[in-house]
């Protein structure tokens, strides 16, 4: 099995929170939140599942660049960009065409495009 990391992006522009989805339409907001319930039901259920998460937006970011004589801690994202990562599931699958199958479920569940990455192994040698 190889691990995949299905990542969730929002718009940097509006940087969603878990407070500004209280002023989605409620019935939009449960329905989504269902459907989030049944895709990690499933995950779980299957055996695919080994962690998810919610990451708070980049204005929350801190950078540490260490790689000189003194570490510098910069209040700011390592990256700026349109889109930044807002979610996340970690889960096994035994090939790229089965982590899409999950993510395309993960599309449907949150409305919105869903990236696929296999986790690098462990070098062999």
């Amino acid at each position: 099995m190889t691990q995949y990391f299905l990542t969730m992006p929002h718009d940097s522009a509006t940087e969603p929170t878990m407070e500004s989805m209280q002023a989605m339409d409620p019935a939009e907001l449960a329905a989504v939140m269902a459907a989030v319930d049944e895709f990690n039901t499933a995950l779980v259920e299957s055996g695919a599942f080994r962690f998810a998460g919610g990451l708070h937006p980049p204005s929350t970011a801190k950078t540490v660049d260490a790689s000189g004589a003194e570490p510098r801690v910069l209040d700011e994202p390592f990256v700026e960009a349109p889109l930044y990562v807002g979610g996340f599931w970690v889960i096994d699958a035994a090939d790229e065409a089965a982590a899409v199958e999950w993510a395309t479920r993960a599309s449907r569940a949150v409305r919105c495009p869903i990236e696929v990455r296999a986790l690098q192994g462990e070098p062999e040698g």
